[in-house]
């Protein structure tokens, strides 16, 4: 068994010398995939043992076992003609599997994984070499499926990091404190309406896991959490990841959750607990605002995203969910409806003011978790500011925030009282309706105290700037002459 970083190290390694992959985005695609089937194949052998007429959806030289497995007798699959099996017969037939509404998740899965699925290696010798360092994990194994734990957060790491593709990954410590928070029970169903590579699911499940003592417990497990993700490479390690944590039926959809006219929800389409982190500061063409009413039509995301979670949330359920600060002061006419609504129909009992750079290096942006119920009408809504621990300036890749860091939320969150710092700036405090009303619906309450530049008297600013540029021009003026001086030698 390989070590985590030495798994990682070793495929990008390979990969790194493949004419094919052009960067981290490619290679984490091309490994999503590659793991994905190792470890369905590790799960078929479980199903076949499990169940006496078990019939698997891929057809027979198709299974990773097939061909992937090299017994060191020359005759395993490499070269070009392992490039010519993959991309001419393994792709093309698990992208035009047959699915049909009866067919179990367990099995679709399969075709939605490789929907969008791409082969950018062009090197047969290297993909076996990336094929073989897969094999060694048995995924069967205990060890080694916790092994996979770590080796999906290096994948979230990296991916974080590849640019546009960050937008997937929530830091750990957010969604197990917002799993935490929000207390999933067995027989509740869960559901994450933007679930990326499934981080909010897996912190949930591993709640879940520890409610399970019976056949029937099992069963409530395995039906508990539900997703949805519009992109293909993170739906593939959100799928990837359920299996290792034993649901065997990941209900997972590759699909847009805002498709739909929010009015054609019914019962069965509602959850008890919806924890997720939309995407912010995308925009929806007019033909997905229009599955909203009219008052509710934001050109943002996030906030259709927040008035879809509206319709599906069941009686009595109850939301944790991450918005940018552009939601609390934005006015314009959606958010506020919106805003309006959550007042009346939920009860928003609690707003998290976030530290800055939690989703450093992807975002600067700040953000809040939003923790409401249906339960009734707000009768008043707590804010309360995290503040930035002791010793860290700001969070990044190799300093990232730890769940002990909401330490102050949970010793505060059950013995709520008002709160102010050395500034006598409010830290935490409770507003009704009418005053969050009052204040035109701009949420920034309890906000972070904004650095002051020190304003100093009209003509002193102008002398400062004058001071300013003279130095910046003396400056200019010496590295000029010193150039100067350099041309004049070389003639």
């Amino acid at each position: 068994m390989v070590g985590t970083t030495q798994f990682v190290k070793k495929i990008r390694d390979i990969m790194r010398n493949d004419p094919g992959i052009n960067g981290d985005a490619q290679r984490i695609e091309q490994l999503s995939w590659i793991l994905f089937l190792k470890v369905y194949d590790d799960r078929e052998l479980i199903w076949e043992i499990n169940q006496d007429d078990y019939e698997s959806i891929i057809p027979e030289g198709m299974h990773w076992r097939e061909w992937a497995k090299d017994n060191k007798d020359g005759k395993a699959l490499t070269g070009d003609e392992l490039l010519n099996f993959i991309n001419n017969q393994l792709l093309p037939t698990l992208k035009e599997t047959t699915v049909t509404p009866d067919t179990p998740i367990s099995k679709a899965i399969v075709k939605d994984a490789f929907v969008d699925a791409n082969n950018y290696m062009k090197n047969g010798v290297l993909l076996r070499q990336v094929v073989n360092v897969v094999n060694e994990v048995d995924f069967t194994d205990p060890k080694d499926r916790h092994l996979f734990g770590a080796i999906y957060e290096s994948i979230l790491k990296e991916l974080q990091s590849a640019g546009s593709s960050g937008e997937f990954y929530t830091p750990r410590a957010l969604t197990d404190f917002i799993a935490e928070t929000l207390k999933p029970k067995l027989g509740e169903r869960i559901a994450d309406l933007a679930c990326g590579t499934g981080g909010f699911l897996v912190s949930s499940l591993n709640i879940l896991k520890r409610q399970v003592n019976t056949v029937e417990d099992q069963q409530k497990y395995d039906n508990a959490v539900f997703g949805i993700e519009k992109k293909g490479q993170p739906y593939i390690l959100a799928v990837t990841n359920l299996l290792l944590h034993d649901v065997d039926n990941p209900d997972i959809i590759h699909g847009n959750s805002l498709e739909k006219k929010v009015t054609e929800y019914t019962e069965k389409d509602k959850f008890n607990v919806i924890m997720m982190n939309p995407p912010f500061g995308g925009s929806e063409l007019p033909i997905i605002k229009q599955n909203f009413p009219t008052d509710l039509q934001s050109s943002e995301t996030a906030d259709l995203f927040l008035a879809l979670i509206m319709y599906r949330l069941k009686e009595n359920g109850r939301v944790g969910v991450i918005l940018p600060d552009g939601f609390l002061f934005g006015n314009d006419g959606a958010k506020v409806n919106i805003k309006k609504r959550m007042l009346k129909d939920f009860n928003l009992h609690t707003i998290i003011r976030l530290p800055g750079s939690i989703f450093s290096p992807y975002t600067s942006i700040a953000t809040n978790i939003l923790f409401f119920d249906k339960t009734g009408s707000t009768k008043q809504t707590w804010f309360y500011r995290l503040d930035m621990p002791e010793g860290y300036k700001h969070f990044s890749k190799t300093r990232p925030m730890k769940l002990e860091h909401f330490d102050p939320v949970h010793e505060w969150w059950n013995n709520r009282h008002e709160l102010k710092d050395e500034n006598d700036n409010y830290k935490s405090r409770a507003y009704t309706p009418e005053e969050l009303a009052d204040n035109d619906y701009n949420f920034d309450l309890c906000g972070f105290p904004i650095e002051s530049e020190e304003v100093l008297p009209p003509f002193e600013l102008m002398d400062k700037y004058q001071d300013e540029r003279a130095e910046l021009n003396k400056q200019i003026d010496q590295q000029l002459a010193v150039i100067k001086k350099l041309l004049e030698e070389d003639d």
